[in-house]
């Protein structure tokens, strides 16, 4: 079992398609990319996507789960770790989310919902210094 990750945002404001992508693959660069299991990289990393890139991501491959307002995808990053992507109402409005959840921590996923939920409803929405 994979030590609990902590759970971060890794990007200011909304990521658009090429920035998406890019943050999916912005552990690339590692040395010895393939020596490891690099899930706690990945787990617990989050960030704000518009609805057409969820809604892209949605329509790619039939998702592995669906619940409410997340799905996960269906291809694995790491051993474990998969996007999960959320549609969650925040300040009365929907915005959606990308995250990486270890899915052999049972419950990652609604941590992560919470914790994204708990993050984006603060009055200073500005990323902090440790963020």
């Amino acid at each position: 079992m994979n030590p609990t990750s902590s759970i971060r945002k890794i990007y200011q404001g909304i990521a658009d398609r090429r920035q998406m992508f890019r943050l999916f693959d912005r552990h690339a660069q590692r040395p010895d990319r393939w020596q490891n299991d690099d899930s706690a990289l990945f787990a617990g990393e989050w960030f704000e996507i518009a609805r057409s890139e969820h809604d892209y991501m949605l329509d790619i491959l039939p998702p592995l789960w669906m619940r409410g307002d997340m799905f996960a995808m269906r291809e694995f990053l790491t051993d474990s770790v998969t996007s999960i992507f959320f549609a969650l109402t925040i300040d009365g409005r929907i915005r959606y989310f990308h995250g990486y959840c270890d899915l052999f921590e049972r419950g990652s996923p609604d941590r992560m919902k919470a914790a994204i939920v708990e993050r984006e409803s603060r009055p200073v929405r500005a990323m902090t210094r440790e963020e």
